[in-house]
């Protein structure tokens, strides 16, 4: 590519500043999320019932390109553009997610799907998570920076909004993952600090309450704690089987043998892919990735004048970050499991399309542009 810096096309300036380095991460983690699911996609499709071993794999590969163009479109957004496009995404991915309790497809005993008319399964709440962050923080920005302006007030009864829909699904834990992004940025922000203790004790009266409401999350605690009754307890001893199978280098691609026996190897157990077939060398370079991603995103936006760019940027990588992290975590036996992606790598369309719009908008926001061109 050959782009003068004083070139001032709309692709020159996007290439002289954007965070190329962030960018290189995100792919590699594309990439890294293709080669898995080939390794996982044959035993998958077997049990599925799925005619084709390489199916699931293809249709990653089918979501890759347009997720890449996504992304780098988005990208190319300035802070207002990227505020206007998170309020118009929350407002239809909010409506979507109220038609699933209606007319949604039940799968599991939950109601987190919608099929529309010529496409596939779609689970709206995917595309909630980056939109909230964005809208979130753009209210708690001008709070700041308002005067007049009851954002707090809103942004709470915006979070409100999200969590309950959710919980009428049940989706404990995207409820969780939001609660997570919105508290992250209300810290930031300039919450009082005795303001954030009550929010703290808050969380964990619900987090109690959840436990006693939602019979599949007691029967998942229950399983961590050692109780009898956990249903996941089996996908755990055959994750923590391929660990150790895998030892620091792993058996070889292909050589793998505890997935044929993972039900959910294609989504929330592909780690235990990369560490049976790859080794602990492999998981630790995946996890260094996201780490990288997360604190580079901290870092651009912190380096902002722009307390939005700060706020919503915060927000994204919140949830990239939590969101692995909750996943690996399951797949150790760190916390009790939950049926969530690992970003970019796990199957599923709705997930890769909804990260690569919060990935688009966090490299929209950490480019380098004048202080004017912040203002939204």
């Amino acid at each position: 590519m050959s782009l003068a810096r004083s070139d001032q096309s709309l692709l020159a300036r996007w290439w002289w500043t954007v965070d190329r380095w962030q960018l290189t991460a995100i792919i590699a983690l594309m990439v890294s999320g293709l080669v898995l699911m080939l390794a996982a996609s044959p035993s998958a499709a077997v049990r599925m019932g799925i005619d084709g071993p390489f199916l699931l794999a293809r249709r990653q590969l089918m979501y890759m390109p347009l997720a890449v163009i996504a992304m780098l479109g988005i990208s190319l957004a300035t802070p207002r553009q990227v505020h206007r496009i998170a309020a118009f995404g929350l407002l239809g991915s909010l409506l979507l997610v109220a038609a699933t309790l209606g007319v949604g497809t039940e799968i599991k005993g939950a109601s987190r799907w919608i099929r529309l008319p010529g496409l596939s399964l779609l689970q709206p709440s995917e595309f909630v998570k980056p939109c909230f962050a964005v809208m979130t923080g753009w209210l708690l920005a001008s709070w700041r920076t308002s005067v007049g302006l009851p954002a707090v007030p809103i942004a709470g009864a915006l979070w409100a909004t999200v969590v309950g829909l959710l919980l009428l699904q049940p989706d404990v834990g995207q409820a969780v993952l939001v609660t997570g992004i919105f508290g992250a940025q209300l810290f930031l922000a300039g919450l009082a600090m005795i303001l954030v203790a009550i929010a703290l004790v808050a969380a964990v009266c619900g987090l109690v309450a959840i436990y006693f409401l939602f019979p599949h999350v007691t029967e998942r605690i229950d399983g961590f704690l050692g109780n009898e009754g956990g249903s996941d307890s089996y996908q755990i001893e055959r994750s923590l089987e391929a660990f150790r199978n895998g030892g620091l280098w792993g058996r070889g691609p292909g050589e793998g043998q505890v997935k044929d026996h993972l039900p959910d190897v294609h989504s929330d157990f592909i780690l235990a892919v990369a560490g049976e077939e790859f080794g602990l060398v492999v998981c630790l370079v995946l996890v260094a990735l996201f780490a990288f991603v997360v604190l580079r995103g901290f870092s651009k936006a912190r380096a902002d004048q722009s307390l939005f760019v700060l706020l919503g940027a915060a927000g994204l990588v919140t949830q990239l970050g939590l969101q692995a992290m909750i996943n690996m975590a399951s797949s150790l036996s760190l916390i009790p499991t939950k049926g969530m992606t690992l970003p970019f790598i796990s199957y599923g369309g709705s997930s890769y399309l909804a990260l690569a719009l919060a990935m688009g908008m966090l490299l929209a926001l950490t480019r380098r542009r004048p202080s004017s061109e912040t203002e939204i």
